[in-house]
């Protein structure tokens, strides 16, 4: 039960902090972000409560010029703080809530070909495509380069919410609400594809 979240245009830096100390409601064993800024991706993750993360790190920082884009996660953790969300490098971030796979991380190589350098299972959907895992759980966020863009399949939620110069995601309506956004809809899902749209 974590939280993922997205954040792409012109909205103030408050709402920025608003949206993560709500989210911690669905985790508070760690949390992180990645945004975008000068020309690639930075990441910062620390096993730390949201509001403990913002009193170390202030939202402002991750703005270029007057805009963000960004992705966040809040952690509930079912076993240990290391691996911790989102999974990165300097050009593609993504935000996970879910599972991929429940098998043990050194079979994951055996089982899916795919080398991870983490025991995460959202590495796999990094290096991989949601449409590859049908029998998963997804609901996530990613940024790749400057685009911000989400996908869920049905088995998680996840919320839009349009301002005129922002696109928002959050994991319920609720984290919306609290945070002082109106008019969240939830992402559309057909029953059968991974849609990146509401």
């Amino acid at each position: 039960m974590c939280a993922v979240l997205g954040v792409s245009g012109k909205i103030d830096s408050q709402v920025i902090r608003r949206l993560f100390l709500e989210s911690q409601i669905r985790g508070r064993h760690a949390t992180g972000v990645s945004y975008y800024k000068e020309g690639k991706v930075h990441t910062i993750k620390e096993p730390l409560p949201a509001e403990k993360f913002l009193e170390k790190h202030d939202p402002k920082d991750w703005y270029e010029g007057d805009e963000i884009v960004m992705i966040g996660h809040c952690r509930y953790s079912t076993s240990d703080l290391e691996f911790n969300q989102p999974i990165a490098n300097d050009q593609s971030s993504i935000v996970h809530n879910g599972v991929i796979s429940q098998e043990m991380p050194d079979r994951w190589k055996q089982l899916y070909n795919i080398d991870c350098e983490t025991r995460n299972d959202t590495e796999l959907l990094f290096h991989s495509s949601p449409e590859d895992w049908p029998d998963a759980s997804i609901a996530a966020v990613f940024l790749t380069g400057k685009e911000m863009t989400w996908t869920r399949n049905g088995k998680r939620p996840l919320w839009f919410t349009s301002l005129e110069e922002c696109d928002i995601i959050t994991s319920t309506n609720d984290i919306a609400v609290r945070a002082g956004l109106s008019n969240s809809v939830k992402t559309y899902y057909d029953g059968n594809d991974l849609q990146n749209d509401y």
